[in-house]
Parts: C-alpha cells; sequence; structure tokens
C-alpha cells in the first residue's frame, strides 16, 4: 500500500514541476515576443487589462497541465 502512495506523490510533485517549468517557458516566451516588458507594465504601470490576459494564460495553463494529470 506505501508503494502505490509512493509512485503517486511521485507523480504528482513530477507533474507539478513540469507544470511550473512550462508556466515559467510561457512567461519568458511572452516577454521575449512583445515589444515592451510585461512585469514592467503590470507592476509600474499598473496595466490592468494586461494583468487580466496574463491570468487568463496562467488558468488555461493550469487547466491544460490538470487535464493531462487525469
Amino acid at each position: 500500500m506505501e508503494k502505490i502512495e509512493l509512485v503517486g506523490m511521485l507523480s504528482t510533485l513530477m507533474y507539478a514541476g513540469i507544470g511550473i517549468a512550462v508556466f515559467f517557458l510561457v512567461l519568458s516566451l511572452i516577454e521575449v515576443m512583445t515589444k515592451y516588458s510585461v512585469s514592467k507594465k503590470i507592476a509600474q504601470e499598473g496595466n490592468v487589462a494586461l494583468a487580466i490576459v496574463l491570468a487568463s494564460i496562467i488558468i488555461a495553463l493550469g487547466l491544460i497541465i490538470s487535464a493531462s494529470i487525469h
């Protein structure tokens, strides 16, 4: 019984690591592809629309990763 729980925990940690890596990859791709710094626009200039778009990308990535686990 413990072996099954250990395998499940390891696979969960593996998927979580892959999800975090994909998130940072997509975030860096967005930074490179746009003419401006996304983090600067959100943090310093207070661009709410850009923050909402970035939040929707984060939610979409989470849903995709969640669907791939199940």
